[in-house]
């Protein structure tokens, strides 16, 4: 498999940049063109050089996972052969709690499962830089009493039950949802996995209260993994079911199973032409500080991180959230 690191500008080099850049800017201000909003920022030259060389549309089908123990989010794209190609791992900045599913409002736990998100959840206006609503709970979290709001995807590198990027992170993974948004795709999914989800990783944590559920998510997981198609899932008994073809009628998440007409898993095959490129995984660096009090991040680094957050705070954020999955078309099934 070819690996490929990015990096980022430093700190100490962007802090030392910034007198010339404002000089700069003051000094052509005049003419200078509008800056778009961070949820209108358009995919970087690197971006688009990076898409074109894997022989992916910006408007295609994306696909994001989220693996908590390595704090990791992969971005997937979906290429013309109706299969999906790595385009690049992030780091995540920050997450709260511990490997193990979100039950309650306010328990500080980052959930785990299958997540549709609907483009009505994307939250240009954020206070946490820019975000997309995971929209917990879902099917399966509701029909086993779990309660919560307003979980994201957000920047700003501070979490209280969310996935927390960094500013430029977030908003390089909203803009290529936002693309494949207006190419037509009206939900995307997000699974999030307590870590990779291999025999050998099962078998360490066999022992955990939580394998039992880990268990039906990594049939997801090893579906995705043998097809590089996004698996179908439903929700009835109280449990997630996949790889399953949906039936016509409403599934009930509390009520029996039907009988369901399991799919033939079609495993991929590369060209030989690009057999490389279907392995090459391409990760940026970057900070990841679960379990990191923020308060006790010195102020210079947090500001380098955008930890710092508008006036309104948290209380605006969620007051300002996104709409309920119930009233929103396409998302029955979770």
């Amino acid at each position: 498999m070819r690996s490929i690191i990015l990096g980022r500008m430093s700190f100490r080099r962007l802090r030392a940049a910034v007198p010339v850049l404002a000089g700069m800017m003051l000094a052509a201000c005049s003419s200078a063109p509008s800056i778009p909003p961070p949820s209108e920022t358009p995919l970087s030259k690197q971006a688009m050089m990076l898409l074109g060389r894997k022989g992916m549309e910006p408007t295609a089908p994306i696909y994001i996972r989220i693996f908590k123990e390595e704090s990791e989010l992969e971005v997937w794209k979906q290429r013309a052969d109706g299969r999906f190609y790595h385009y690049k791992t992030y780091p995540i900045c920050n997450w709260s709690g511990g490997l193990g599913p979100k039950f309650t409002e306010g328990d500080r736990q980052a959930p785990e499962g299958f997540y549709p998100v609907h483009k009505s959840r994307m939250k240009p206006d954020s206070n946490y830089h820019v975000a997309f609503n995971l929209g917990f709970p879902n099917a399966y979290d509701k029909a086993n009493g779990r309660t919560g709001s307003f979980v994201m995807v957000h920047g700003k590198c501070k979490s209280a039950g969310c996935y927390a990027m960094t500013d430029a992170l977030i908003e390089e993974i909203y803009a290529l949802a936002r693309e494949s948004i207006r190419g037509g795709q009206e939900v995307f999914q997000v699974h999030a996995f307590p870590f990779h989800m291999t025999d050998a990783k099962m078998a360490e944590h066999k022992k955990e209260p939580w394998y039992g559920f880990w268990q039906s998510l990594k049939q997801g997981y090893d579906a995705f993994e043998v097809t590089r198609q996004v698996p179908e899932v439903a929700v009835c008994e109280r449990r997630y079911v996949v790889n399953v073809k949906l039936p016509q009628a409403p599934i009930a998440p509390e009520g029996a199973c039907p009988r369901f007409e399991r799919v033939k898993l079609e495993p991929f095959k590369p060209l030989p032409s690009e057999e490389n490129l279907s392995k090459e995984r391409v990760t940026e660096l970057g900070h990841k500080m679960h379990g990191i009090d923020p308060d006790t991040v010195p102020k210079d680094k947090a500001m380098a991180l955008g930890m710092i957050i508008g006036k309104r705070g948290a209380a605006a954020e969620a007051a300002a959230g996104g709409a309920d999955a119930a009233k929103l078309p396409g998302l029955a099934q979770y």
